[in-house]
């Protein structure tokens, strides 16, 4: 089957991670005998080359709000969108969504929506409700009910948004779940992780937070646990992998709980680097409020911790007890205290920790793996284009 692939963000830069959905299902769908074809728009302009990615042809778009990018970006994507099968769109971006939609309409080719977060709502948490930000949050309103009602097929990586599926009037028959899953050769247990604890000279427990330093985060949580951890147990490190605008303030709250000396900020890691920054961890944790973001989430950090076989404490809301209900400690959303005890609990467990581990493992190979996931849309791709 030939596949044309579209997503609205850059999947060769470290400023938008969560592009590796994208990239690790077009593989999958690589590895199961089809051809994919990526289209993506990069951060910076000019970019006009294809190249290639793990077997399958990456395609640059323009992401410039002009009438002339619009224009250029239909052309394009006409061009792929007749050599394909099935046209997969994840996200409803208006500059990514609109002319794929027009594209796929124009020349009756089945059209399938990958929806793995509530963007409005997204929007909103990390952008605010400024005059601006409302108008922008309106496009995404608009689109994400649009969006799915014009696919022949929707795949929701949560029981909350297949909830929001039906409410906007999706048939039951054309939901598929495609949660996140983990790359389970990239990320497995027993991977030498001792030269990041010889970078950082640690010697003492690691308890490990991997995550985006922006809006709809939750790494407060994360920091006044380790407070809490920390005059329990002041021997222990604190790590938080990753980057993004917020850095300096959460710095700025970690000096201001007086902890700043037991936490780590690493900044962006490459992804190759992330399974070794797991490894090294002792605990992995995973903290939420009970939000609308959250409980339509199936967070990629938690299967990639799962994959490596570490214990987990995580906050029980959304899709995160179907991921982890018996393999990991659930703390209550919203709860410092709650992951506290939870992280203290693991610490002074060994026996605990390892077991809880392996039957982390055992269930991201059995289910939580991208693999299954790519199965799954296939079986939606085959509804609509009649195999």
């Amino acid at each position: 089957m030939r596949i044309f692939m579209v997503h609205p963000h850059d999947i060769y830069s470290l400023d938008e991670p969560w592009t590796r959905r994208i990239k690790a299902l077009a593989k999958e769908l690589v590895n199961s005998g089809n051809e994919v074809k990526l289209a993506y728009f990069p951060l910076s302009r000019g970019i006009n080359k294809t190249d290639y990615f793990d077997n399958f042809e990456t395609v640059p778009l323009n992401r410039s709000i002009t009438p002339a990018s619009f224009i250029k970006n239909i052309i394009n994507i006409l061009k792929f969108v007749s050599w394909a099968d099935v046209v997969h769109l994840q996200k409803c971006q208006h500059y990514c969504s609109v002319p794929l939609i027009l594209a796929a309409y124009s020349m009756a080719k089945p059209l399938h929506y990958d929806w793995d977060d509530w963007e409005e709502k997204i929007w909103y948490e990390s952008c605010g409700t400024g005059l601006h930000s409302r108008f922008v949050g309106l496009s995404f309103r608009m689109l994400e009910r649009l969006v799915p009602f014009l696919s022949d097929t929707v795949s929701v990586s949560s029981r909350h948004l297949r909830d929001l599926a039906l409410r906007f009037g999706i048939k039951e028959e054309n939901i598929y779940f495609a949660p996140v899953g983990a790359d389970l050769k990239e990320f497995k247990p027993d991977i030498d992780a001792s030269a990041v604890r010889r970078k950082y000279s640690i010697d003492k427990p690691l308890v490990l937070y991997i995550g985006q330093l922006h809006g709809a985060q939750y790494i407060e949580l994360f920091l006044e646990a380790a407070k809490i951890v920390l005059s329990k147990n002041p021997e222990i490190t604190f790590m938080i992998v990753g980057k993004g605008f917020r850095e300096k303030e959460l710095k700025d709250f970690s000096c201001k709980l007086g902890i700043s000396s037991r936490v780590i900020f690493t900044g962006a890691v490459i992804p190759q680097e992330i399974p070794r920054y797991i490894s090294a961890a002792d605990i992995c944790v995973a903290a939420f409020k009970d939000t609308e973001v959250t409980r339509c989430k199936s967070p990629l950090k938690i299967v990639e911790y799962m994959a490596c076989g570490k214990a987990i404490v995580a906050s029980n809301v959304g899709e995160v007890r179907r991921m982890l209900g018996g393999v990991a400690m659930l703390a209550e959303p919203d709860s410092a205290s709650s992951l506290a005890d939870g992280i203290l609990m693991l610490i002074n467990n060994k026996g605990l920790r390892e077991n809880l581990g392996r039957f982390a493992r055992v269930r991201v190979e059995e289910k939580y793996n991208w693999s299954n996931t790519a199965d799954n849309l296939l079986m939606a791709y085959r509804k609509i284009y009649g195999q």
